[in-house]
C-alpha cells in the first residue's frame, strides 16, 4: 500500500464495529463513563483484532499452549518487521522480553539508576513517564519541548546539568549521580516524529553529560510513510550514530490493539547488552506467553491489516481538521506525523472565565465527551486535550460536534 492508497469501509478496521458493538466491551474506555458520554480519551482503538492475531491465539488455546514464556520469540518476530518497515534489525540475542512497556522501562531504570537519581522527561509527554519513575524513587526533571513542540537542545542541556550536578555546558565535574533521559519516540501526545539529526544531537548531548538514553518506541509502527506521500519516516533510536549504549522498548500493543494482551521487548546498542543481562530473571516471570504469541503473529502477518488501519487514521486526521474548522474554529489541531492521537489546543476557544486547567472538565460536563486532559502530560499541557482518532468517521463527527457545542454554549 503506497501514497494515499484508498481502502473501503469493508477492509478499513475502523469502520467494522458499530457504537452498540463497542459499548459491549468491558475495558476501561467503555466502562469508566456513563453511556451518554462518548469516550475518546484513552489509547484503545475501536477496531476488531487483526485476524492473524485471532487465529494465533485461538490455535494456542486449542492446543493448550498457555504455559510459561521462554526464549527470544518476541524479538525474532519483531526483527523482520523492523527491517522491512524501518531498515533496522534489532539484536535478537541480547533482547529481553518483559511484561509490558512501562514495566520494561522500570526494569531498565533500576539497572541504570538508583533511588534519588534523575530521570529527564520532555513534556508534554505520556503521563506514566512521571508516575513510574517517581514510584521507584527517581527524581523527575522536566525539559519541556520547544514552542514548536519539538525537542529543545538548550532546555535538555539545562535539565542534564540539573540531573547530573554538572556545570552548564558540561565544563565541570558532576555530582557522580547517574541520570537517564526517558524519550518518547515518536512523541505522545504531539505525534512528532524525531528526525535522525535531532536524535543524533540528543545522543551527543547526553554522552557529554553522562546521561543514558532510554526510548519508549511503542508508537513506532504508527507513522504514515507507507500510506501518505512525503510523510516523515520513523527513525529507530538504535539505528542512529551515538546510540551504542542506548536502550529502547518496543511493543505491538498500541498499533495492533493489544493493550489487554500486553508484552514488550527491551533492546540495546552493543554497549548496553551487558545492562540488559543485569535485568533479573524474575522480571520476565510475569510475561504472558499468550500475549507474546499474539504480538509475534501481528509482526509476522499483520502488515496489510496495519496498513489499512494507518490509511484510515490518516484520513481521520484530515476529517478532524475539516470538522474543527466547521464546529470549533478556535481550536487548533497540532500537525502530527505519527500516532492515532490528536493534540488539540483549546486555549483560545474556552469561554470567558474558564481556566485552561478546566478544559477537559468543561467538555465532559457540557459536551458529554471524554478527552484526555492535557494537564496530565506535564508542563505545557494545560489548555490542551488529546483525542483518539482510531474510531469510525461517524463517532469522530459526533465527537467534534460535541466539542464545538461544549465550547460555545453558555
Amino acid at each position: 500500500m503506497t501514497h494515499e492508497t484508498a481502502t473501503t469501509a469493508v477492509d478499513n478496521p475502523l469502520e467494522q464495529l458499530t457504537l452498540d458493538d463497542l459499548r459491549r466491551r468491558t475495558s476501561v474506555k467503555w466502562q469508566v463513563y456513563p453511556p451518554d458520554v462518548l469516550p475518546l480519551f484513552v489509547a484503545e482503538m475501536d477496531t476488531p483484532v487483526a485476524p492473524c492475531v485471532v487465529g494465533a491465539v485461538r490455535a494456542a488455546l486449542d492446543l493448550g499452549d498457555t504455559g510459561y514464556d521462554v526464549g527470544t520469540a518476541y524479538a525474532e518476530a519483531l526483527a523482520p518487521f523492523a527491517a522491512d518497515r524501518w531498515g533496522w534489525t534489532p539484536d535478537v540475542a541480547s533482547s529481553r522480553t518483559l511484561p509490558d512497556v512501562m514495566v520494561a522501562v522500570v526494569e531498565v531504570l533500576r539497572v541504570l539508576t538508583g533511588p534519588g537519581d534523575a530521570v529527564v522527561v520532555t513534556p508534554p509527554v505520556y503521563p506514566p513517564f512521571y508516575g513510574f519513575p517517581g514510584h521507584e524513587g527517581r527524581r523527575v526533571v522536566e525539559a519541556p519541548l520547544g514552542a514548536d513542540l519539538r525537542l529543545d537542545l538548550g532546555t535538555l542541556e539545562q535539565a542534564f546539568a540539573d540531573a547530573t550536578g554538572a556545570s552548564a555546558h558540561g565544563t565541570g565535574p558532576g555530582s557522580g549521580r547517574r541520570a537517564v533521559l526517558l524519550l518518547c519516540n515518536p512523541h505522545n501526545p504531539t505525534g512528532t516524529v524525531h528526525t535522525r539529526a535531532e536524535l543524533e544531537a540528543v545522543l551527543a548531548l547526553a554522552d557529554r553529560y553522562g546521561v543514558r538514553v532510554v526510548a519508549d518506541e511503542i508508537h513506532a509502527p504508527f507513522t504514515f510513510e507507507r500510506v501518505a506521500a512525503g510523510a516523515a519516516p520513523f527513525v529507530p533510536l538504535l539505528s542512529v550514530a551515538g546510540s551504542e549504549d542506548a536502550v529502547v522498548v518496543q511493543s505491538a500493543s498500541k498499533a495492533f490493539h493489544l493493550a489487554g494482551l500486553r508484552a514488550a521487548v527491551a533492546l540495546g546498542g552493543p554497549d548496553a547488552a551487558a545492562d540488559l543481562r543485569r535485568i533479573p530473571e524474575e522480571a520476565g516471570h510475569a510475561v504472558n506467553h499468550l500475549a507474546v504469541l499474539a504480538h509475534a503473529a501481528a509482526y509476522r502477518e499483520g502488515g496489510p491489516w496495519l496498513d489499512s488501519l494507518l490509511a484510515g487514521v490518516h484520513r481521520n486526521r484530515a476529517l478532524v481538521a475539516t470538522l474543527l474548522a466547521e464546529h470549533a474554529p478556535a481550536v487548533r489541531l497540532q500537525p502530527a506525523e505519527a500516532t492515532y492521537l490528536a493534540w488539540l489546543d483549546v486555549r483560545d476557544a474556552l469561554p470567558a472565565g474558564v481556566a485552561a486547567t478546566g478544559a477537559a472538565g468543561l467538555v465532559l460536563e457540557r459536551g458529554r465527551l471524554a478527552l484526555e486532559d492535557g494537564v496530565r502530560f506535564g508542563a505545557g499541557g494545560a489548555g490542551w486535550l488529546r483525542l483518539n482518532l482510531a474510531t469510525s468517521t461517524a463517532v469522530l463527527t459526533e465527537a467534534v460536534r460535541r466539542l464545538g457545542r461544549a465550547l460555545t454554549e453558555g
